[in-house]
């Protein structure tokens, strides 16, 4: 990617810098390529989605959108979707597994995540190897929650990890995909997966944009970092 610099030197990607130097990331040409991409992308994956949701529906019980709080842009929290693929009892499966199992537990300090994940259950391994769970967002970004392109939305006990540079990721708006998302995904470290975001906050344009969509149809058909 031409504009998008993908190397990591920490330091110099995470200079603090004023509020007022980010790149506005509701330009009307940002904000016409998410609700157009969006629509189509409805559009596309109609009949996809009814046959998850039905999937859902038949194999595991429970509710088949799984809704979670996130951050948005400048710190807004909102209602973000997924098609659900884990136990109505998920909490507390990872917590009887945290406290029981030393590995996963250092593996879920590393980067919140599980590669032999018990709460997941019914069609969820294929939907996250697929990213298909993620397909309800498409309304987060039609209500302007969330963009295509952005970082990956986060919980509150993640603003931890990101310490000051937290408004970096508050800069811009989520998205369904991005830098890291293209670039290694879960594969990567958390730390790096941190300057992904700032270095798309500080730099990113609209054609990094377009390119990261392009970009993103390899990563999830080879389903690259997802587990």
């Amino acid at each position: 990617m031409s504009s998008l610099e993908l190397h990591t030197d920490w330091r110099e990607a995470s200079e603090p810098e004023g509020r007022a130097r980010y790149v506005a990331r509701d330009l009307a040409e940002v904000r016409a390529l998410d609700v157009l991409g969006a629509i189509g992308l409805l559009i596309l994956f109609a009949p996809v989605m009814l046959l998850i949701a039905l999937s859902i529906a038949l194999t595991s019980p429970g509710p088949i959108i799984f809704k979670q709080m996130r951050i948005g842009r400048d710190g807004r929290l909102f209602e973000c979707y997924k098609f659900r693929t884990m136990a109505i009892d998920a909490e507390e499966r990872l917590q009887h597994l945290l406290a029981t199992d030393p590995d996963a537990r250092r593996e879920w300090a590393l980067a919140q995540k599980l590669r032999n994940d018990p709460r997941i259950v019914g069609i969820g391994n294929f939907l996250r190897k697929s990213s298909l769970d993620e397909l309800p967002q498409l309304w987060n970004i039609l209500r302007g929650d969330m963009s295509l392109v952005g970082p990956r939305p986060i919980v509150r006990d993640e603003t931890e990890r990101y310490g000051k540079y937290i408004v970096f990721y508050c800069a811009v708006k989520p998205g369904l995909t991005g830098l890291w998302q293209v670039s290694g995904r879960n594969d990567t470290t958390y730390r790096r997966r941190v300057a992904y975001d700032v270095i798309y906050a500080r730099k990113g344009t609209f054609w990094d944009n377009v390119k990261i969509l392009f970009m993103t149809v390899p990563s999830v058909m080879m389903s690259r970092g997802t587990y």
